[in-house]
């Protein structure tokens, strides 16, 4: 009995140290990590804001947001740098995460800075993804059309 007592004396102990450290470190900073399959753009920087397009509306995020899960719709993050600088970056779907210590992760499925975009190009992909979908003759292929004419529309208002 005495055995356990003490293991759980260490293990109260412990959790208040590490509830200690958590708290010393400064959550006035934010670190972000923004990835993609083709690209990372940010490996645990330190940033000022990151503005996101989510499935529950755009939200803007500091240190010490909430923590939160929210997936992202086609649309574009904005990294706003400690020195001012801004990032625009299109984003086709993925997640972010906030947590609790103030560190944030993007995880697209595919990023692309906004000077990258070609809006002719966009243009052209909406007007293909919209010809797909009216001729489209299953649920599945209505479907991958829908989502083919939200990302392209998406890409055509960030390039523009």
């Amino acid at each position: 009995m005495a055995s356990v007592l003490t293991g759980l004396r260490r293990g109260v102990a412990l959790r208040q140290l590490v509830r200690t450290m958590a708290e010393a470190r400064s959550v006035d900073e934010m670190a972000l990590t923004f990835a993609a399959g083709n690209k990372v753009f940010y490996d645990k920087v330190v940033v000022k804001q990151v503005d996101v397009p989510s499935f529950s509306g755009s939200f803007g995020i500091l240190p010490k947001h909430v923590p939160t899960l929210a997936v992202l719709r086609p649309g574009v993050v904005t990294v706003t740098e400690n020195d001012g600088k801004q990032s625009k970056i299109f984003v086709s779907s993925g997640t972010i995460t906030v947590n609790d210590d103030s560190s944030v992760q993007v995880l697209a499925e595919e990023a692309h800075p906004l000077e990258n975009l070609d809006r002719a190009a966009a243009q052209e992909a909406l007007s293909k993804a919209q010809s797909e979908l009216s001729s489209a003759s299953n649920d599945k292929a209505k479907a991958e059309a829908a989502i083919a004419v939200e990302v392209a529309e998406e890409i055509v208002k960030a390039a523009s």
